[in-house]
């Protein structure tokens, strides 16, 4: 294929893209193959010759799409939905082919300067302060890991990278019990060491890092000779909407003088609507902040906002500036490949503006109270059923709820075999996770696209389906 045939195929491939979003909740929501069945199909060696676009398209149908599961289903109620509104894979779509490498300002202005603005708008659409600076990371595990190392370069007076971490005293991370994974592997990266990661108990209905006990564990470590570096704050957590208090574990990290990071990266797209920014009080006075506007906002992805109250403390962790990357004659530039772990850098920022543009915050604000507001009567209606039970309650449009009939002593065994015949029948896609110990199924509204109807259709195939084990 060359370029004078582009223009045919591409126009092919968005009639088949717009037809498949339009169409995608008649398929099954998980994708129906076995394993193996992808790789089988694949040639086990490379082709010596070219082939035609006509093989390869249809191949891309008959091979790939059956093993695909389909986030972009209206009721995919699993994980949390990763969304591709139209104006956003458009945007994509243009980004693809320039194809640039932003990693300095030099090596495409236009990307460095509508990051800038882009996580301007960002900033001013959750009111964070203005002294608050974004980068676009890749998702927020990068982010975190940014934080992660920043905490440790701060904790040893910025010597961690030139001289090491042997022979250096213990540092001490602490989060709840209900973060996400990507906080351990920051920790393995960043060479803390996972026994370095004190996992503070949580209660309440939020299911927040208790202050008390975080307090109790910092004295602890220091008078163990320990070195506390840094703690990392849930808002939304993956299980169960997990959220710490944000206000009180702030005063605690600085009574320490502790670097903080809030792992928002779910919830925080919700925080554009200004009656849930209750759940986060007092982020003004954290260190950095990250979201995903490809889970909830609507941005495919991928693309994570992070924010830092002092860039400068990120900058002095990661900047390498080699002479071949340095751009000269210019001042006051930003350079975000030393914002970021990856020297490389796709232009993530086209497809923000894209989305805000074509839908207004108003617009997004709508879509996200909608989700919040369906959830809500689906639980209000599941809880209703005398054989379920309601675990967890509504964080947002995240809740979590087991079948509970009388007589079966076994629920766990029962609830994974719930949630498995209900991603079989594919009509609806959940996950389960654990509570203090106990297998319960989660429940989380998000996709970009979903409708009133997708969300209260789950209680019929719900009860439908649990009435037949």
């Amino acid at each position: 294929m060359n370029w004078s045939d582009f223009s045919h195929w591409g126009r092919k491939v968005a009639d088949w893209a717009q037809d498949y979003h339009l169409t995608v909740g008649e398929k099954p929501v998980r994708a129906r193959t076995e394993p193996g069945d992808v790789l089988n199909a694949l040639p086990t060696t490379p082709p010596e010759t070219g082939e035609g676009m006509e093989a390869i398209f249809a191949d891309f149908e008959e091979i790939v799409m059956p093993g695909i599961t389909h986030w972009q289903h209206p009721r995919f109620f699993a994980y949390f939905t990763s969304n591709a509104a139209a104006p956003s894979v458009l945007a994509e779509f243009l980004t693809s082919a320039i194809a640039p490498q932003c990693m300095l300002w030099q090596t495409s202005p236009a990307a460095t300067e509508m990051e800038t603005r882009m996580m301007d708008w960002l900033r001013q659409s959750l009111d964070l302060p203005e002294v608050f600076r974004g980068v676009i990371q890749d998702s927020a595990s990068s982010a975190t890991l940014a934080a992660v190392l920043t905490m440790r370069e701060k904790a040893l007076n910025w010597q961690g990278n030139e001289q090491g971490l042997f022979g250096q005293t213990n540092l001490r991370i602490y989060c709840s019990s209900e973060v996400h994974t990507s906080i351990d592997r920051a920790i393995w990266v960043a060479g803390v060491g996972q026994k370095n990661l004190i996992r503070v108990p949580v209660k309440g209905d939020w299911r927040g890092m208790d202050p008390t006990a975080l307090e109790a564990a910092i004295q602890a470590d220091i008078a163990a000779g320990h070195q506390p570096a840094g703690i990392i704050l849930c808002v939304g957590g993956t299980g169960t909407g997990a959220t710490d208090p944000v206000d009180q574990v702030l005063d605690v990290a600085e009574r320490h003088g502790l670097y903080t990071h809030v792992d928002a990266a779910w919830a925080g797209s919700a925080m554009i609507c200004p009656e849930y920014r209750h759940y986060w009080p007092g982020i003004e006075r954290a260190d950095s902040i990250v979201f995903n506007p490809h889970k909830w906002l609507g941005v495919q992805f991928d693309c994570s906002a992070h924010f830092l109250k002092d860039p400068d403390d990120l900058v002095n962790t990661l900047a390498i500036s080699p002479e071949y990357l340095k751009t000269h004659g210019k001042d006051g530039i930003i350079n975000y490949s030393e914002w970021s772990v990856p020297l490389g850098r796709r232009f993530r920022a086209l497809k923000i503006w894209f989305l805000i543009r074509a839908y207004g915050l108003e617009g997004l604000r709508q879509r996200l109270r909608n989700h919040v507001a369906w959830s809500n009567q689906l639980h209000d209606k599941l809880k209703l059923e005398p054989d379920f039970e309601i675990v967890t309650p509504p964080m947002w449009s995240l809740w979590s709820f087991r079948y509970r009939p009388d007589g079966v002593e076994n629920l766990d065994d029962l609830n994974l075999q719930l949630v498995n015949a209900i991603n079989d029948d594919g009509r609806i896609y959940l996950t389960q996770t654990r509570v203090d110990g106990t297998l319960v199924i989660r429940f989380q509204a998000g996709q970009f696209e979903t409708t009133e109807a997708d969300v209260m259709r789950a209680h019929q195939v719900i009860t439908e389906i649990a009435r037949t084990l």
